[in-house]
């Protein structure tokens, strides 16, 4: 586990472990995703959209408790952003 302080000028820095395995870099940007008293942090990937052209094609259709979850993620950085963002796990 990763822990971080809030500054005076209320910031963060993102620690270096937590940098590596999302594979953020220098001017890379970040959207935090809440639920409840939970803070998820995910990297916005540009030309995401255009990545996944026919990923799912041949993918199964169902439902789980999981891909609701990232749904409702992916709508509330939609809304905080007022845009579609990529979201990687």
């Amino acid at each position: 586990m990763s822990t971080s302080t809030i500054t005076s000028k209320d910031q963060i820095t993102v620690p270096k472990a937590v940098r590596a395995v999302l594979k953020l870099k220098e001017g890379d940007q970040v959207v935090f995703v809440f639920e409840g008293e939970r803070a998820y942090l995910y990297p916005i990937r540009k030309g995401g959209i255009e990545r996944l052209r026919g990923a799912l094609k041949n993918a199964p259709r169902f439902t789980t408790r999981e891909a609701e979850r990232e749904a409702a993620h992916r709508e509330a950085a939609r809304k905080a952003l007022g845009h579609d963002v990529a979201i990687d796990r």
